[in-house]
């Protein structure tokens, strides 16, 4: 299955998930949803949050111009709030993904779609 597929199929594809994409942990979009564009800076921001969570708490999560607030950040997942609005951040063993998740979605919704699919690629080595 292509990177894309993951996005559109597994992700967007839930219902769960407005926007999402896949970043490699080297750099680099390996896919993303129409319309959501990651700025390096942001994708750089992205990666660096899992090597050290409480920074991220501090500062928040930006993604596509978008600021979320940080309500939970450790080694593996990132998880973030705007409004009624939401982001997930997984860390697997080569990528990390990034979903966005939109009112009346909430996060025991969301949450599932994106970390079962990170448990998916880490079980086959990405």
């Amino acid at each position: 299955m292509s990177w894309q597929a993951y996005v559109d199929t597994n992700l967007v594809g839930s219902g769960k998930i407005k926007h999402a994409a896949i970043l490699g942990l080297q750099g680099g979009v390996w896919a993303t949803s129409p319309g959501f564009t990651i700025e390096q800076a942001e994708q750089t921001a992205i990666l660096g949050s899992f090597s050290n969570p409480a920074s991220v708490q501090e500062s928040g999560i930006r993604t596509a111009g978008a600021k979320y607030f940080t309500l939970q950040a450790n080694e593996r997942s990132v998880y973030g709030k705007k409004g009624g609005d939401g982001i997930i951040l997984v860390k697997t063993t080569q990528a990390v993904l990034v979903a966005v998740y939109t009112a009346p979605t909430q996060a025991p919704e969301a949450t599932p779609v994106v970390e079962g699919l990170a448990d998916y690629l880490i079980s086959v080595g990405y």
